[in-house]
């Protein structure tokens, strides 16, 4: 569906801006091949083994299998056994939707010591470049990183640039949950940051899930920094179409459909982020409640009411965004629709001010940043409109003040 105007001649002179700007990127980047990935060999591998393995002399399920059924299933064994199943396959069992999250993340240590490991013997390898031997090195830091006792990887592969998802809070009790995806060039060496904190997963999810806490201090948070998708790679024509998105939705509908619990789900979609939530969105579960997107180029929609879903569509995007020049629309499957912030989307605008161009909305002390949180704990009352006005709160109920008190 495109958003172009009814006007002809309109029309016409944004489909031809928008061209201009795709071929601008297509020379400066050069093409992204697009191909059809690949399901990675190491997980691949750990998903087969599980296929021809057996339990009480029984085959395992299939591990495609609905989360509601894989979940009987792990009820159904003892804790002895569910570890000797997480020791066994632990890269089927650390991505399997349906497993209990806390067996995940006992899968998924196991298997990033194994990938450690791995990266360190390759550190040694005489017939890689000093380029490889570098990226040997930075991939061995970061899998020792999120192998650190005490993180909680709800997901984990390492083949190809690889992908990872980590939960702050308690998912098994959680009151309120929410997820945050984000955009282009991420991937695991990019999911956390030391210089620009805030601009990755694991800097966004900790000032979240902080500012969430700050909000509503009784209400029992849990955030998850989700990167378990092939993000595309720098402005190319990956990010242009909805590709990555569409493989993007698939998975994470699997995980919203497989959480634990029943509390309500906040989506915090940044940049290319945004794309995938709208692609997702129609088939995201109805505990869902509220969908944010900020410093978005599009959702794939000519409005909110396009999404198909129930959920709260809200938007922001900072004064020094530089995505506003955009041109916001899809041509030819090129573009990614309707601007969210214009009046014609029809979401529920936020103030973002102080966040300071494309990647500063988590920073804390940011309008940005507040308003995510109290989306995150359903203060609806407390958000602050981008026009100083109320219409962003029109129609909504939430937490009172008094009651954050």
């Amino acid at each position: 569906m495109t958003s172009f105007d009814t006007s002809p001649q309109l029309g016409v002179g944004r489909a031809l801006l928008a061209l201009a700007v795709v071929f601008v990127m297509l020379a400066t980047t050069g093409w992204t091949a697009v191909r059809h990935h690949r399901e990675p060999s190491a997980l691949k591998a750990s998903l087969t083994s599980w296929e021809h393995g057996s339990m009480r002399g029984r085959p395992l399920p299939d591990p495609h299998s609905g989360p509601s059924r894989l979940a009987r299933f792990f009820a159904s064994l003892t804790a002895e056994e569910r570890s000797g199943l997480a020791r066994h396959y632990p890269l089927a069992v650390g991505n399997m939707n349906g497993a209990p999250v806390a067996l995940r993340y006992r899968a998924n240590r196991i298997a990033l010591g194994r990938a450690r490991d791995a990266e360190r013997a390759r550190t040694h390898d005489s017939r890689l470049t000093p380029t490889g031997k570098r990226e040997a090195v930075r991939r061995m830091h970061r899998f020792e990183s999120l192998h650190d006792a005490g993180r909680q990887i709800l997901a984990f592969d390492p083949e190809g640039s690889g992908r990872v998802a980590e939960v702050l809070g308690d998912l098994d009790v959680a009151e309120r949950i929410s997820v945050i995806v984000p955009g282009v060039d991420t991937d695991l060496l990019t999911f956390q940051r030391t210089n620009r904190r805030y601009s990755a997963p694991v800097g966004m999810a900790e000032s979240l899930y902080a500012a969430e806490r700050a909000a509503n201090p009784v209400t029992r948070t849990a955030v998850i920094a989700w990167a378990d998708y092939t993000a595309p790679a720098g402005l190319g024509i990956d990010s242009a179409t909805a590709m990555r998105a569409e493989d993007g939705a698939v998975r994470l509908n699997a995980l919203l459909h497989a959480l634990p619990g029943s509390a309500p789900v906040s989506m915090f979609c940044h940049s290319y982020g945004s794309v995938l939530c709208g692609v997702a969105a129609r088939d995201m579960p109805a505990r869902v409640a509220d969908i944010a997107v900020a410093a978005s180029p599009g959702m794939r929609a000519a409005t909110a009411g396009h999404l198909g879903t129930g959920a709260r569509v809200w938007a922001m995007r900072d004064a020094t965004d530089w995505v506003q020049d955009v041109p916001h629309l899809e041509f030819g499957g090129l573009g990614h629709g309707e601007d969210p912030v214009s009046a014609a989307f029809g979401a529920r605008v936020l103030s973002a001010r102080d966040a300071e161009g494309h990647s500063g909305y988590f920073e804390p002390g940011t309008d940005s940043l507040r308003n995510l949180a109290d989306i995150g704990v359903g203060a609806y009352d407390a958000v602050r409109c981008a026009h100083d006005d109320d219409r962003c709160r029109a129609d909504l109920t939430g937490t009172s003040m008094a009651e954050r008190a």
